[in-house]
């Protein structure tokens, strides 16, 4: 009985020597690492175009007289002509118009129609969000242009 004590004694001590001093084994913990813009907050893009909607609407200065009379009477302004986009959604846009030395941005609010005046016979860019959706198109404009921008 004491031989079988010793040698369960020995085999234990042999078996917890064998494993050494280390600590259980753990796998690394990983971890996300957020990336956190310091320039500005975040903001979801309906809310920054709303804002810029509001913003914009206060100083923008309309140009339906000129309009009017170009899609009526053709220009009277050789060197201009009309462009006007309906908004069709449920949200208010920022519609940008960029082109050779030429950018304006134009607030439309849901269910209207925006119009502008801009030089002829040139690209432009008409970009801008409408409810979380980009909108974005590049037309070549010559004489009055109609479109209709939708969510």
């Amino acid at each position: 009985m004491k031989n079988f004590f010793y040698l369960s004694f020995l085999t234990c001590l042999i078996v917890n020597s064998c494993g050494g001093a280390s600590a259980p084994y753990r796998p690394p913990v990983k971890r996300s690492v957020a990336t956190v813009s310091r320039t500005r907050p975040a903001v979801i893009p309906a809310n920054q175009t709303e804002m810029e909607f509001q913003t914009l609407s206060k100083t923008y200065k309309s140009e339906t007289a000129a309009v009017l009379t170009d899609i009526l009477n053709g220009s009277s302004d050789q060197d201009k002509t009309s462009v006007t986009v309906e908004n069709k959604s449920r949200c208010n846009m920022v519609l940008t118009i960029s082109g050779n030395n030429y950018f304006k941005k134009v607030p439309i609010a849901a269910g209207k129609i925006g119009a502008v005046m801009l030089p002829k016979n040139q690209n432009y860019n008409l970009s801008g969000m409408v409810c979380n959706a980009v909108y974005q198109k590049t037309k070549f404009i010559s004489g009055p242009h109609r479109t209709a921008v939708s969510d």
